[in-house]
């Protein structure tokens, strides 16, 4: 069974353990990302964001996507292709990249996994960290 996997992620909580102050800019920046379901890249947060409140630059955007990343609490991702995405971290689980579209769709399958580890042990390894992206289109 493949499971989706739910995200909700408290930023400002992180932020404030690094010490960060939270300006007007930064709660939009992370009002975006918590309402997002996508997985954006800088310059679609700094667009999102900017609609909001003009006053945000990109590289408030960067620096914030940059301390979250440091936090733990997003992800960053270079899939094929394109500019460097984020996510929220949510755990480990797998993407299905629609080629057509560009959409990232996130999932867990226990039987993959089992499969990896059962592959993995049967070369006599142990896995320590992995990552799977599927590139495919619609069936038509």
């Amino acid at each position: 069974m493949v499971e989706t996997i739910p995200q909700k992620h408290d930023y400002v909580a992180k932020l404030r353990e690094a010490g960060v102050r939270i300006t007007r800019q930064r709660q939009v920046i992370l009002q975006i990302l918590s309402d997002t379901d996508d997985h954006p890249d800088a310059l679609e947060i700094f667009q999102r964001a900017s609609a909001v409140d003009p006053s945000i630059s990109l590289s408030t955007v960067y620096r914030t996507m940059k301390l979250l990343e440091e936090k733990g609490a997003i992800q960053r991702h270079e899939f094929e292709g394109g500019r460097a995405r984020f996510e929220q971290a949510t755990g480990h689980h797998d993407h299905l990249i629609d080629i057509e579209t560009g959409d990232v769709i996130e999932f867990h399958s226990r039987k993959l996994e089992a499969l990896q580890e059962e592959i993995a042990r049967e070369l006599g390894y142990e896995i320590v960290h992995h990552r799977m992206e599927l590139y495919a289109r619609k069936c038509r």
